[in-house]
């Protein structure tokens, strides 16, 4: 196994270089001088088309943890870990449909801007730092170490001097702006999706010709046979993995609350339809829909290939990492077995992924640090072009601060992609509380929005820590419970926690304004208005195929 790129591989990807660089630096000189405000800087105001946010959508979400981390989980669990892939289609519609129009009608530009607007400053505020802290720590560092990591396994090259190339490549792209990130990420998918199945491609046919067959069907086929149990989207209580997917509640549980907070109350996502119209948006998000149902072909089947081999004594050394079998080398492993040139493309394909990822994080991180507490409380009156300059300053920053903290997180011991949701998961469920009642009780205050941002944050944590207080075994019969395979103790799946904090947040929040309400408190409102959810003819129809599309494949791989 070939842990290097030849000279074919460094010509394919100096071709993507040259385009991607090329492409931003034609985009950035040719918008350059139709608008320099901080809007259009952050957020390419009114110049992104449908396809352009779709892809950008996609690029941005799509990056090492889901390279690596969910074909690692796919080599360990199999096809359940694309029911974060397949719900997500149906939530972007959601979001399209109920979400966007609020942010558009009341002209929200980021997500402290729409808790200032409903709630009050304190909570803004609160809210602004807290994202920045889960941006920074837990989403720029993670994506740029596991990057590294993989670019550094495949090319050979250190890994410190992987981290630092992909960091100043992420810097120059998000110096150019929302237009040049949005734009760049039109190519930045076409090598994602050209390259990702590419290396699907390979990993099928390798399984076919390790048994003695040809062509990627049968390949695929001989997978369903050889790792029947990594072909179902429902695990059952007594698989291994069902800590990390809990059964049924992925469906009417916790996978909702990931899934809409991701998608629906995320700077780094909303951000890329905000400049849009509604209706340009809504096309957008629903192209990133259909996107979304291709992404398990891309990044779980491979690892379920790897799986399929490594159980028959292929890369038994290649899989191993201190003395244990680690799953998110799956991805990398497979990449050293293609030939020369296509390893070039899917090694391009996994840089872009990860750069357009790290640029979209880092010009959402500006844009909440510029706009949100920049401008409300170091300097009031700051001009457009001293926002745009310390946008930039901030990307620099943030990318430094990931450089020097994504070493020492420990990721690689955790899984990367189970990392990320975990600890994410320890404030989504509260904030997803204070958006949705937010949106769509108007009753409700201030006091409830607080409660939930620092009480869904501290009954996580008590969550999590509950299996090392008491014995939680008299939890089984009811399946919530269930005892770790590797610990033995009883603990609550993860998704199954969010649904709980969740639930006493809203439960919360409801009685708090209830009682402020009494006491005179009147809640700031939105304007809403019922007409604008409903979406034209065309988008209805894609968005009935994408939902018919996710029955079938959960009706399939039941």
């Amino acid at each position: 196994m070939n842990n290097y790129l030849s000279t074919k591989d460094y010509i394919v990807f100096l071709i993507y270089f040259v385009i991607v660089a090329g492409y931003g630096l034609w985009v950035y000189y040719r918008k350059k001088s139709e608008s320099v405000g901080s809007k259009d800087y952050f957020l390419a105001e009114g110049s992104l088309t449908w396809w352009a946010i779709g892809a950008s959508l996609i690029a941005s979400n799509i990056s090492a943890e889901q390279f690596i981390g969910m074909s690692g989980s796919g080599f360990k669990m199999g096809l359940a870990i694309a029911t974060y892939e397949w719900m997500a289609a149906i939530t972007l519609i959601v979001v399209a449909v109920f979400f966007i129009p609020v942010y558009l009608k009341n002209k929200i530009f980021t997500m402290p801007q729409f808790l200032h607007k409903r709630y009050n400053g304190t909570v803004a505020m609160i809210m602004a730092v807290f994202w920045l802290l889960l941006y920074v720590v837990v989403n720029l560092t993670s994506i740029l170490y596991l990057g590294a990591i993989a670019v550094s396994s495949i090319s050979g090259i250190s890994l410190d001097a992987c981290m630092y190339a992909i960091a100043i490549f992420a810097v120059i792209i998000t110096l150019g702006g929302m237009k040049v990130i949005g734009y760049t990420d039109i190519i930045q998918v076409f090598f994602l999706v050209l390259g990702g199945l590419a290396t699907t491609y390979l990993a099928l046919n390798l399984v076919s010709e390790h048994y003695g067959g040809s062509g990627i069907l049968q390949g695929y086929q001989l997978m369903t046979e050889k790792a029947s149990d990594h072909f179902h989207m429902i695990l059952e209580r007594k698989n291994e993995n069902y800590l990390d997917l809990p059964g049924l509640t992925v469906l009417i549980g916790g996978m909702w609350i990931v899934n809409l907070n991701y998608w629906g109350c995320n700077q780094y996502i909303t951000q890329r339809a905000l400049g849009a119209d509604l209706k340009t948006a809504r096309n957008g998000i629903l192209f990133a829909a259909f996107l979304k149902l291709l992404m398990p072909i891309i990044v779980v089947l491979p690892g379920i290939a790897a799986y399929v081999m490594w159980k028959d004594g292929l890369f038994q050394n290649e899989m191993m990492q201190h003395g244990e079998v680690n799953p998110d080398h799956a991805y990398p492993v497979l990449l050293n077995l293609l030939p020369a040139g296509l390893k070039g493309l899917s090694f391009a394909a996994l840089t872009a992924a990860v750069v357009a990822s790290l640029a979209g994080k880092a010009n959402s991180i500006a844009t909440i640090f510029s706009l949100d507490i920049y401008k409300k409380v170091f300097n009031t009156e700051a001009s457009d072009k001293k926002l745009v300059n310390i946008g930039k300053l901030t990307v620099v920053v943030a990318m430094i601060l990931a450089v020097i903290i994504a070493p020492h997180l420990g990721i690689d011991k955790k899984g990367g992609f189970q990392y990320i949701q975990e600890y994410t998961g320890f404030v989504s469920p509260g904030i997803f509380a204070m958006f949705i009642l937010g949106f769509f009780w108007k009753k409700t205050t201030s006091n409830a929005a607080l409660f939930a941002t620092i009480g869904g944050f501290i009954l996580s944590i008590i969550f999590k820590k509950l299996p090392d207080w008491a014995d939680l075994s008299f939890l089984a019969s009811t399946g919530f419970s269930i005892p770790n395979p590797t610990t033995g103790i009883y603990e609550i799946p993860f998704l199954d926690r969010m649904g709980f904090v969740f639930a006493i947040c809203i439960i919360g929040m409801i009685i708090i304004s209830l009682i402020d309400n009494k006491r005179g408190v009147v809640p700031a409102g939105l304007e809403v208005d019922t007409t604008m959810f409903k979406p034209h003819k065309a988008f209805l129809i894609g968005a009935l195929i994408v939902a018919l599309l996710v029955t079938a494949l959960y009706s399939i791989y039941w």
